[in-house]
């Protein structure tokens, strides 16, 4: 069932998104004048076809189900036969470059503003994150070293606000990909504003494949622990824990939260720790002698509540657009600045992801709720329009690399010229993808 439910996943994600990026050239086509032939989806051998309106397009399913394609009148096409005289201004080729620009661009287009459209929609409708308060922060980070002490919430990073834990890493991430300093601006406890600045020496020599946030010993805020659950004969309801207890100290230590009472159960098993709790609004202290686990670790036997503080990050209608947009930009530039770097060996090739991964993601953020699995598409969405962008030929950057050239030279690239392109960019996909897979199977085994 979670094979399954993985595979539907995928298939609900990746195939709206094909289909708007073959729309995407479809509608502009037809704006531009051309005839289409074909509208299919998926690659190959075709299964199943009709055939609609007055130029009798055939809509048809393909054997692959990866990707999909519009097929064009094309004087090109060696299965195109003669083309009548009454349509050959309805031939592709024949069309002005700026034109065929339009109807190659159209794709990749498609699938930003498809991007734009659903982050604008979970901003209007407000998505619960964690918020940007630090956890208190260890002596030995580089985020102490920088003067973050923990308590702190985050309200920009190099001048770009932040409202939630994701805001502020990804500005981290920016910083990390771009080697820049990260200057955040904190708001204390007690209201008073000051900035820090984590130098560029340390952001960039970050490993984006990893736990930024861990590495330079950032986390997230949680309240002091609280009791959930006492289970049956166990060592916390032997010491007298009840639920809704609130854990105050620990062998007479302020406990900072959640992770931090756990963390000192599990050092501790078979010697007694003084707790102090705060039971009906009074202070009451018991003596719990957790028992050891078959690591060795301490136990207690109870649920402990370390939820982080959580906020609502909300948007008006037109902000909410903006910020769409300048997030699908933003995802956009780090992309490539990623695809720059693997190319120069600055990220690892572990970075290149095929659809078993991404088969993978869909399913984990489909249980997750249904805004988790739209962020996911939407970033799908701005993959598939980066890639697609990508000077190889065969692809729609390809051929947009063409008609530059023509826009430049004022003449059409040579047919030798691109067919030997085409070959070249076809043995360059057939690579990628076979890395693509081999980094998915890693991962899986």
């Amino acid at each position: 069932m979670t094979l399954l439910y993985t595979v539907l996943a995928f298939a609900l994600a990746l195939g709206p998104l094909i289909v708007i990026h073959e729309l995407g050239h479809y509608l502009v086509a037809r704006a531009c004048g051309v005839k289409v032939l074909r509208f299919s989806i998926g690659m190959g051998r075709v299964v199943w076809s009709r055939r609609f309106g007055r130029d009798q397009t055939e809509w048809a399913v393909s054997l692959l189900p990866l990707g999909g394609y519009v097929k064009f009148l094309d004087s090109r096409d060696p299965d195109a036969g003669p083309i009548d005289k009454s349509e050959l201004s309805r031939e592709f080729t024949r069309q002005n470059v700026w034109k065929r620009i339009a109807i190659v661009a159209a794709g990749p287009l498609s699938n930003f503003a498809l991007a734009i459209v659903l982050m604008a929609a979970l901003f209007m409708h407000g998505v619960d994150e964690p918020s940007a308060r630090l956890r208190a922060v260890a002596e030995s980070t580089d985020a102490y070293r920088a003067g973050v002490r923990g308590g702190e919430t985050v309200v920009a990073v190099n001048g770009s606000a932040v409202r939630s834990w994701s805001e502020l890493r990804w500005q981290i991430m920016h910083a990390a990909v771009d080697k820049t300093d990260a200057r955040l601006d904190l708001r204390s406890m007690g209201g008073g504003a000051y900035t820090v600045v984590l130098p560029a020496s340390v952001i960039g020599k970050l490993d984006v494949d990893s736990d930024v946030m861990a590495t330079l010993g950032l986390d997230l805020w949680r309240p002091q622990p609280r009791i959930d659950k006492v289970i049956a004969d166990g060592a916390g309801q032997r010491a007298g824990l009840q639920a809704g207890d609130l854990v105050l100290r620990l062998n007479d230590a302020p406990v900072v939260d959640g992770i931090a009472f756990i963390d000192a159960v599990r050092a501790a098993p078979g010697r007694a720790l003084q707790v102090e709790v705060q039971r009906a609004g009074a202070p009451v202290t018991l003596s719990l002698t957790p028992e050891a686990d078959a690591n060795g670790r301490g136990v207690i036997k109870a649920m402990v509540a370390q939820a982080p503080e959580m906020v609502t990050v909300s948007s008006s209608p037109f902000d909410a657009i903006a910020r769409g947009a300048e997030r699908t930009w933003e995802t956009s530039t780090m992309t490539l600045k990623m695809i720059g770097k693997m190319i120069t060996g600055e990220a690892s090739l572990k970075n290149v992801t095929g659809p078993i991964t991404i088969a993978d993601y869909a399913g984990q953020t489909a249980r997750i709720g249904l805004v988790s699995y739209l962020q996911f598409i939407a970033f799908i969405s701005i993959s598939l329009g980066v890639m697609n962008l990508l000077p190889i030929p065969v692809l729609d950057g390809g051929h947009l690399l063409y008609y530059s050239l023509e826009v430049l030279t004022g003449r059409p690239v040579s047919v030798r010229v691109v067919e030997f392109a085409q070959r070249a960019g076809i043995g360059l996909l057939f690579m990628l993808m076979a890395l693509a897979v081999f980094n998915d199977l890693g991962r899986l085994l």
